[in-house]
């Protein structure tokens, strides 16, 4: 038995997806770029895909959506591109939550001379945003943020966010990481100020491998992958049709499935969030905000290592994470927790647990039945029996 609660690192291949990628793994294998007649369906395959994501993204027009492998890919060709069509401009601005394929890179940038501001959070995870708009300036040639957080589902307004940016300067350009938003929020980018936007498939039930990033018509950046004329010349090679059709399909299930995603996903997470709240004693709400994704919900365990959480959780077949998976391999607490402030109490015993549109209330119920069980035993082992009894006792007063 697995109960999947990390949905933030990966979800499930909906049965549709996988069904509509098929014939073009098997009968329909023709490369679309060719000329004869077997590659037109293939051709249209993706026609129709580019028509979804444009749907999806609620952009103006199929030629602002650009086929990539990944979030990352999306990241790096959106933030890499706007630096290299203003050479002239050093200054960039993004947050200290980021994801690592953002962060990791500005880091990168910094020291290849680019100046880097990292815009602060409050405690619950909101964005500081009059330290942002106290960054821009007339060098600042981009800013970047991310629609929702991987790791808290805290979501930054950014509509807001574009109007400010313009407002103190309307030619810096803006992109925005919509990955942990993708079916999460609805989108609407031809009403905003986001210049680029990018998504990674596997975040909503398509397969890992495909992404897709956003770019508004007025934009011009050069491709980072140089080669054919595939994408418009913006993204060189062979379409991988079979997953690009697949993205498609995620993305119109996506938007069908938004209301049950916040309504009833949002019932379950409330109900095991409440549920450990009230069972676990030395437990705590990383963000309480309610402006956050309808899955997702990251809780400290005072006194205690995370690590040790999810090796016991795991035994039992229950599946979560705690932090990004991109950086589980890290023994270092998780960098959006630090910047929050949270209570070096919890730092290292916070878990995320990421719910999907196939979570069932029975899953809710066994981990609401075995964790208490877990942290019990993992309590008795902690060199801090002392500070745990004290909170035992605060709590149960």
């Amino acid at each position: 038995m697995v109960i999947y609660l990390d949905n933030n690192a990966t979800t499930k291949v909906d049965k549709r997806v996988l069904d509509a990628m098929f014939p073009y793994l098997e009968e329909e294998y023709a490369n679309p770029s060719s000329m004869y007649q077997f590659s037109v369906k293939s051709s249209k395959a993706i026609a129709q895909a580019r028509a979804q994501l444009r749907d999806f993204f609620g952009a103006k027009s199929e030629r602002e959506v650009i086929f990539t492998s990944c979030g990352s890919e999306s990241a790096n060709t959106a933030i890499k591109g706007v630096l290299a069509a203003n050479k002239n401009k050093k200054h960039i601005i993004t947050t200290k939550v980021e994801h690592p394929c953002v962060l990791n890179l500005y880091q990168t940038l910094e020291k290849q001379g680019y100046r880097v501001d990292y815009i602060g959070v409050h405690a619950d995870g909101s964005l500081d945003l009059e330290e942002l708009k106290d960054k821009i300036d007339d060098e600042t040639a981009l800013v970047s943020v991310m629609w929702a957080n991987n790791e808290t589902g805290v979501i930054f307004p950014v509509e807001e966010i574009g109007e400010i940016i313009k407002s103190k300067n309307p030619e810096t350009k803006f992109f925005v990481d919509a990955v942990q938003a993708s079916g999460k929020v609805d989108f609407d980018v031809k009403n905003t100020n986001i210049d680029l936007l990018g998504i990674s498939g596997h975040k909503f039930h398509a397969p890992k491998g495909i992404g897709a990033l956003y770019v508004k018509s007025n934009v011009i950046i050069p491709p980072l992958i140089v080669g054919g004329h595939q994408e418009r010349g913006m993204r060189a090679g062979t379409e991988n049709v079979p997953y690009i059709v697949g993205l498609g399909v995620a993305a119109e299930l996506a938007k069908e499935a938004l209301k049950y995603e916040t309504t009833e996903i949002k019932r379950l997470r409330d109900k095991l969030e409440t549920g450990i709240l009230k069972k676990v004693f030395n437990s705590r709400l990383n963000s309480s905000i309610s402006n956050r994704v309808p899955n997702t919900s990251n809780i400290g365990f005072e006194y205690i290592e995370g690590e040790l959480i999810l090796l016991h959780l795991s035994d039992l077949g229950i599946c979560a994470s705690s932090g990004s998976a991109c950086t589980s391999g890290s023994l270092e607490p998780s960098h959006v927790l630090r910047a929050m402030g949270v209570p070096f109490t919890s730092l290292h015993g916070s878990i995320r647990f990421s719910l999907s549109r196939f979570t069932t209330e029975e899953e809710i119920d066994y981990t609401l039945e075995k964790l208490p069980q877990v942290i019990e035993k993992i309590v008795k082992l902690s060199p801090y029996q002392d500070e745990l009894e004290h909170l035992r006792n605060s709590r149960e007063h």
